[in-house]
Order: structure tokens, then sequence, then C-alpha cells
């Protein structure tokens, strides 16, 4: 009991259980502490694991993917170039073995392509780059199929021109054209609108053929219509000498007047018989010219 009592004694004891309680405080934090680190070093140990594994095959697929359709999109452009390649030569071929000219004006009013009919009937060795009014140089048109014709003339160039920029429809014409080298041809053409998918004007086609064979062939006819009326009358005025030679002859007891007479009819016969062989001769010819422009 003196012990208790001592005053050194109590203070000893009353800090050794201070010290035991802070003791017990600090184990308490640093178990809480460890468990805490412990739970930490899990967690990064599994997440490493998971980086290494699942990301990595996501990859090899995601690129697996990629090539996939990279190679399908050089496939299908391939084919589509192969396609293009195609059509572009099966055009081009078309339009090279035409007999018809053909000339592609574009939006901007210049030509973008020609075949070499066209070339060759407009007499130009290149019509590239070049307008409706440098082309056909004021060539006016005679006749006109168009939606509205106003009957006042108008060249070729203006008709190119309403189609182009008036949107007019289609227009067939027929003009007298001379080339750069002063040839005489007369031409029919067909203007056409060149449409896009979206019901824009791309431009315009001209489609031309050259009738100057027809147009010869025309006036050859004519001009054989016109030898036959001359023909006819001529065969009558010689019918009609004959006849009265004839008559004379007939009715004539003179010798010698006589055999004038049959002069008279033999040389009105020869002459007869010559108009009428050139004629049946030229008759063949211009048959055989009508044959061979119209199998062209």
């Amino acid at each position: 009991m003196r012990l208790l009592t001592n005053p050194i004694l109590l203070r000893a004891i009353a800090v050794l259980f201070c010290a035991g309680i802070a003791f017990l405080v600090g184990l308490f934090f640093v178990r809480a502490l460890r468990k805490n680190i412990d739970d930490e070093a899990d967690l990064s140990d599994a997440q490493p694991g998971s980086l290494d594994t699942l990301p990595l095959n996501l990859y090899n697929t995601v690129i697996q993917q990629l090539k996939q359709q990279k190679h399908e999109l050089q496939v299908q452009s391939q084919a589509e170039q192969h396609r293009a390649r195609t059509t572009e030569n099966f055009s081009q071929a078309v339009l090279s073995n035409l007999s018809s000219g053909v000339l592609v004006f574009g939006a901007n009013g210049l030509v973008k392509t020609s075949n070499p009919a066209g070339k060759s009937i407009l007499g130009f060795a290149s019509v590239n780059g070049m307008s409706a009014k440098d082309i056909f140089r004021g060539s006016v048109v005679k006749s006109a199929a168009s939606g509205n014709d106003t009957g006042d003339p108008a060249s070729v160039a203006d008709e190119v021109h309403a189609v182009l920029r008036e949107g007019s429809k289609r227009r067939q014409l027929q003009t007298e054209y001379s080339t750069p080298a002063g040839e005489k041809r007369a031409l029919s053409i067909t203007v056409s609108q060149v449409p896009a998918v979206d019901g824009s004007l791309l431009g315009v086609t001209c489609l031309i053929n050259d009738l100057s064979e027809f147009e010869k062939i025309r006036r050859q006819q004519e001009l054989h219509g016109e030898l036959s009326a001359e023909m006819a009358l001529q065969l009558r005025v010689s019918l009609t000498t004959i006849a009265g030679y004839a008559q004379q002859l007939a009715n004539n007891r003179d010798p010698e007047l006589a055999t004038q007479i049959a002069i008279d009819i033999a040389q009105e016969a020869a002459q007869l018989e010559r108009t009428l062989g050139g004629f049946l001769m030229a008759k063949p010819a211009a048959q055989k010219s009508s044959a061979a422009a119209a199998g062209r």
C-alpha cells in the first residue's frame, strides 16, 4: 500500500500505461497501412496481366479486319477500273468506226471529243478545243426540225448555242458547208443534249452526215428529167419530120426527089438513134451511182 501511495511510482505506472496504449495504436495503424500496401500491390500485379493479354488479342483482330477490308477495297477498285477501261475502249471503237461524224461540245461550248469521220467531213485535222462558231464559220441553216422555229435564217453555231445554253430540244439541220480547203458540202446535222444523272446539262452532241453525194445524184436526176422532157420534144419533132418525109415520098413520082427524101429520112433516123442511145446509156450510169450512194 505504501508503494501505491508513492507519487513517483504512480507517475511511472501512468507513463507505462500511456506508452502501452500508444504502442497498441501504432501497431494498429502499421497493420492497416501494410494491408493497404498489399492490396495495391495485388491490384498492380493483376492489371499488367490484363493489359498484356486482352488488348493484344483485340488489336490483332482489328488489324486483321482492317487488312481484309483493304484487300476487298483494292479488288473492288481494280474491278471498277477494268470496267471503266473496257467501256472507254468500246466507246472509242464505236466512234472510230462510225461513218457519221460525231462532235461532243462541253458545257463551255468547246469540243471535247470527236471521231475521225467528223474531222474528215468537216475538213479539219483536229477540232478539239474549238467552238461551233470556229468550226462552222457562219454556215446558214437551210432547213431545221425543232420545237421553236422562228422562220428566220440562223447559223449552225446559233443552233448549237440554243441547245447548249437555252436548253432547247433536239434539232435536225441541213446546211451548205465549206471546208477550210474550200470544198462545198451538203451536211445534215442533229444537235442533241447530253444530260447528267442529276438532270443537269453536260453538253451537246452533233451527229453529222455528208449528203453531198445524194445532192449530186438529186441534181443529176433533175437534170436527167429535164433532158428527158427535152428529148421527148425532140422525139416528137423527129417523128413528125419523118412522117412528113414519108408522106412526101408516098405522093412523089420524081425519082431524084424520092432519093433525096429517103436520104433525109435516114439522116433523121440516125440522129434519133444517137439521141436515144445516149439517153439510154446515161440512165443505167445514174442508177448505178444512186445504188452506190445508197450502199454507203
